[in-house]
């Protein structure tokens, strides 16, 4: 198996993995993949700072996406409204993942 061929069949079964576990724990699970990403953007790779702050994130996260989801005339699900915050994220993550020479 060429060096290509073996490295975009490890980040599809790594999207597959993601997707798996964002459908059993919900799209609120969504905001651990999304997080600790941009946590260590803001702080670097020392994993003594990204934890901490990537569980301060995470709960700022989730505590904005449900002070938006309760401020309309109807009360959307959380995790629609964490989709809508984390996917374009995503989306960028790995676009700017792809245009740095990544998977």
């Amino acid at each position: 198996m060429s060096p290509l061929r073996a490295r975009s069949a490890i980040g599809i079964t790594a999207a597959l993995l993601a997707a798996g576990a964002v459908s059993i724990a919900g799209l609120i699970g969504f905001v651990g993949l999304i997080v600790p990403h941009g946590v260590r953007l803001l702080v670097g790779t020392d994993y003594r700072a990204v934890i901490p702050f990537s569980a301060l994130g995470g709960a700022l996260v989730l505590a904005l996406a449900d002070l938006l989801s309760r401020l309309g005339s109807v009360e959307l699900p959380v995790g629609i409204v964490t989709a809508f915050l984390g996917a374009p994220v995503f989306i960028w993550l790995l676009y700017r993942r792809s245009s740095l020479g990544g998977v």
